[in-house]
């Protein structure tokens, strides 16, 4: 579906900002918003493009910059540090081979770091894409990142 599609399906209104920049986002190949989606956007809702630009860079879920496939975050908050979050940070660092911000070489897998989550029951956790992965240890990320690769 092309840009101008996807932003035709909602009112004109700022208050489907979000849902359209997510969309938009997601139809892209390379997991990103260019400027020239934030400026599509921005007259769409009657928005100037200096609002749609604080948004996305206000919320971690956009990006400006190409990512992988698969948006892999890591929760650093105090609850997950203190149960072990680095100890996962090392395992996806060595799996991945790339550091916080970085994406894999073949283009599936963006690493990057949140704070809360929400699930710190689950804690030490970690998002890909919308799947929380909860109680992890090196084995449960090698396994999680596995499956991952199987999918493409």
């Amino acid at each position: 579906m092309d840009k101008e599609t996807i932003i035709g399906q909602y009112p004109r209104s700022p208050d489907c900002l979000l849902s359209i920049l997510h969309d938009l986002q997601e139809a892209n190949p390379e997991n990103y918003l260019t400027e020239d989606d934030l400026a599509l956007v921005a007259a769409h809702v009657g928005l100037p493009l200096s609002a749609v630009h604080d948004a996305v860079t206000f919320y971690s879920m956009f990006s400006l910059r190409p990512r992988g496939r698969h948006i892999i975050r890591l929760c650093a908050s105090p609850n997950c540090h203190l149960a072990g979050a680095w100890s996962a940070l090392a395992e996806l660092r060595t799996l991945l081979g790339v550091d916080v911000g970085g994406t894999t070489p073949d283009g599936l897998f963006t690493l990057e770091l949140t704070s809360c989550l929400g699930v710190c029951g689950v804690a030490p956790v970690m998002m890909v894409d919308d799947e929380v992965v909860g109680n992890l240890t090196p084995d449960k990320v090698r396994q999680t990142i596995a499956r991952y690769r199987e999918a493409g």
